[in-house]
């Protein structure tokens, strides 16, 4: 879920803090990439028709590798060197968010079984979509593929966002890019939404930088985890009633949760009984982490490797797998030239910066639906 709402809070007080970025322009920058957040939009888009999807001989699904193997090599291509970051145990704290996402995932099953039996497209579409997992097999195949793509794979300990966002505040990576807007308040430097996004949706990126972001609100880091604990995390029940908007005002008259708690109307805001706050805050503040990583290589494709997980275990297309190779290869030499500019001039920012807007605006989201054409597999 991420935080809930923040993004139009954000584009609502903060527009400053947002920038529409081209693609382009992270050329020669580390970029550590939200893996699980990915191979689900993967499973999600790729391939997918209803209920069926690209798989191999076998029967498995491979619209995760699909989506990945493609959507890397855009990313070298452009000269951008991504570090995939794949999550590890979850906190127990998270334990209740994904009781009810497997129960979501449950009744949306139900929902497919009855949409299967009247024959209702429309609604197989949906409710499809809304079945999908990622499973550790997912995820270890991604690793697999990206390892002989050349490509650094870190391992979290345990949520790959604040990985990212430790990566980024110790100047390994530029930026951490996700769908889930949680790595800002793991307070990563800098945040981008849409750069895993397809070229066909010609969306630009969107760039956000979290110094600006607590200039913007006028808020500390402190302040802001608790505006982003009140709107709506992973790790804790919000309290009824308490919005966005609502948690920015009450956060800049009280400062914190705790007076907060103090000043509010109880008959007219009902608080969880038990309410885990304190622990949500102390989880993005102190997250488990770890700097003790492989030093970050981008090296030359597994050229065998590659063919032999591909086509042979997976039924990839031989031509484009091979043609796909040399783009990765010619990829890295390009990218090895490095962002010359630092040697030259300064370059004249590529940015747009977002105007403000009107919060009677109905907020509008990108949904990733166009299908991509496979380069190998096929659908069940």
């Amino acid at each position: 879920m991420g935080i809930k709402g923040l993004t139009k809070l954000l584009a609502d007080n903060a527009p400053k803090a947002m920038k529409e970025q081209k693609f382009e322009s992270y050329f020669g920058r580390r970029i550590a990439v939200d893996a699980s957040m990915s191979i689900y939009q993967f499973l999600i888009v790729v391939g997918r028709t209803g209920m069926e999807t690209l798989t191999n001989e076998a029967g498995e699904v491979t619209s995760h590798l699909q989506g990945m193997f493609n959507r890397t090599i855009r990313l070298l291509e452009a000269g951008i060197k991504p570090v995939y970051v794949f999550d590890g145990k979850p906190p127990d704290l998270k334990k209740q968010e994904l009781a009810k996402r497997y129960s979501k995932r449950e009744d949306a099953t139900k929902e497919l079984t009855e949409a299967v039996e009247e024959g209702d497209k429309d609604a197989i579409e949906k409710f499809s979509k809304r079945t999908v997992k990622v499973t550790k097999q997912h995820n270890e195949e991604c690793k697999r593929l990206l390892r002989l793509m050349g490509v650094p794979v870190v391992e979290a300990p345990c949520e790959a966002e604040a990985e990212c966002a430790a990566l980024c505040i110790n100047d390994m990576v530029y930026a951490v890019a996700s769908e889930d807007m949680d790595s800002l308040t793991f307070g990563a430097p800098r945040f981008l939404r849409h750069l895993m996004d397809p070229s066909s949706k010609k969306i630009p990126v969107m760039e956000f930088e979290v110094a600006k972001v607590l200039e913007e609100l006028e808020l500390t880091m402190d302040q802001f985890i608790d505006l982003c604990i009140l709107s709506g995390c992973d790790y804790c029940d919000s309290i009824k009633g308490i919005g966005g908007q609502t948690a920015l005002k009450l956060i800049r008259q009280h400062g914190s949760i705790e007076s907060i708690l103090e000043n509010i109307n109880k008959d007219r805001y009902q608080i969880p009984e038990d309410w885990p706050y304190q622990e949500a805050r102390r989880l993005f503040k102190e997250p488990n982490v770890t700097l003790d990583i492989p030093e970050l290589k981008w090296n030359a494709p597994d050229e065998e490797g590659l063919v032999q997980f591909l086509v042979k275990e997976n039924g990839f297309n031989q031509d484009r797998v091979t043609k796909a190779i040399e783009k990765i290869k010619f990829a890295k030499n390009k990218s090895s030239q490095g962002r010359l500019e630092s040697f030259f001039k300064p370059v004249v920012s590529t940015s747009v910066p977002l105007k403000r807007k009107d919060t009677s605006e109905k907020p509008t989201k990108a949904v990733a639906n166009k299908k991509t054409k496979g380069a190998g597999g096929k659908k069940k």
